[in-house]
């Protein structure tokens, strides 16, 4: 495809009404240069990478990598942190900022911060020593809560109100 037909074929998902606005995008970001790149990628980024980077894997390293994710689906929901790493929280997932709470288990994880309410009252008359962490726990939870809540869905989605700009973009061509 040429350059005339390519801006044409832009001008047209762009929604440009005049060709000269489209062959400006076609002026920064023409074929050569992006051939150049892809030749690059294809050739000497791979040249200069470690070949064993470009292997296939084994099954035992393919069934691990999919094992990582089955191993972090959890009571109430899925912990994203990334391939190969380990639980830096010991496992205490309602605090980590890396659980992605499973909506369906909303009422999990209810049980689970109405136990920590329990338990904090239990520490004041009791002991002192576990207060503090059980009410991280507690936020934590309160905070996995809200988001489930706003993300669920069917309910109504917050977009904000729109701003006029002080000075207004000027009209595509």
């Amino acid at each position: 495809m040429d350059l005339a037909a390519q801006a044409k074929t832009g001008q047209v998902i762009a929604g440009h009404t005049n060709i000269n606005t489209t062959m400006g995008y076609a002026a920064i970001y023409p074929t050569e240069t992006i051939e150049a790149h892809r030749v690059f990628v294809t050739c000497r980024r791979r040249a200069l990478r470690p070949a064993e980077e470009y292997r296939t894997s084994t099954d035992t390293e393919w069934e691990d990598f999919l094992g990582h994710f089955e191993r972090r689906k959890l009571s109430v929901g899925t912990c994203v942190r990334a391939y190969g790493t380990a639980c830096i929280h010991e496992h205490a997932c309602v605090r980590c900022s890396l659980l992605r709470p499973d909506p369906a288990q909303r009422g999990r994880l209810v049980e689970i911060r109405d136990n920590l309410v329990g338990r904090i009252a239990e520490a004041e008359r009791e002991w002192l020593g576990e207060i503090e962490g059980l009410r991280v726990s507690l936020a934590s939870a309160d905070s996995k809560i809200s988001q489930m809540d706003a993300s669920s869905p069917g309910g109504p989605v917050n977009l904000g109100l729109p701003t006029r700009r002080e000075e207004p973009w000027p009209a595509r061509k």
